[in-house]
């Protein structure tokens, strides 16, 4: 499937295979540098509306105390961290808006560090991510002004679904009801 949407992006765009390749990988290294930043950062936000929760959650997690698994307790700390760095005015990576930015990161930086992905691995599921994120803004939309936090955050969702499907070893069906499931699961939110 990666194969796929790489080669679709190869024609599309002109960009040759490796260029896009090292994009990506260059993409994913932004992510992981926005979770690290957000994780160690204490303090409120400029606004003083967020900041610190990741620190706090991160300790939590490392605590032991936490009811979640290690997989999804780290997930939510480094969503939660890279949201925090679009708050600071960090840099982060829009996937697929700034709004939904910590959704894809976490969980594919939780998945490497509790099963042991490579980059190469995840470079692989980004490309699919990308790939499902191009057929929503393409036959939707992942903008929350016109579609609310179901274009944003339900997208982001749909992409991280399909991209830890992918992952995992599911098939190209799999990977496409995960995502179709986790996008379902966001239709019809208050805030739309």
């Amino acid at each position: 499937l990666w194969q796929y949407v790489l080669q679709s992006e190869f024609l599309d765009s002109g960009v040759p295979v490796e260029k896009l390749i090292e994009r990506v990988l260059s993409t994913y290294s932004i992510m992981k540098k926005a979770v690290e930043n957000g994780i160690r950062e204490k303090g409120p936000s400029l606004s003083g509306l967020t900041g610190g929760d990741a620190f706090k959650y991160n300790t939590y997690m490392i605590s032991g105390r936490s009811l979640l698994s290690s997989f999804n307790a780290r997930a939510i700390a480094y969503a939660i961290a890279t949201n925090e760095q679009n708050a600071s005015m960090g840099v982060i990576v829009a996937a697929p808006t700034a709004g939904a930015s910590g959704i894809l990161p976490g969980v594919l930086i939780a998945a490497q560090q509790e099963f042991g992905f490579s980059d190469e691995d995840i470079v692989h599921s980004l490309i699919v991510a990308s790939g499902i994120g191009a057929v929503i803004a393409t036959r939707a939309t992942v903008s929350g002004a016109a579609g609310g936090c179901q274009a944003e955050v339900g997208s982001a969702a749909s992409m991280a679904a399909g991209a830890l499907t992918f992952l995992l070893g599911g098939n190209d069906e799999q990977v496409v009801h995960a995502s179709a499931l986790a996008l379902k699961n966001s239709l019809g939110l208050a805030c739309d």
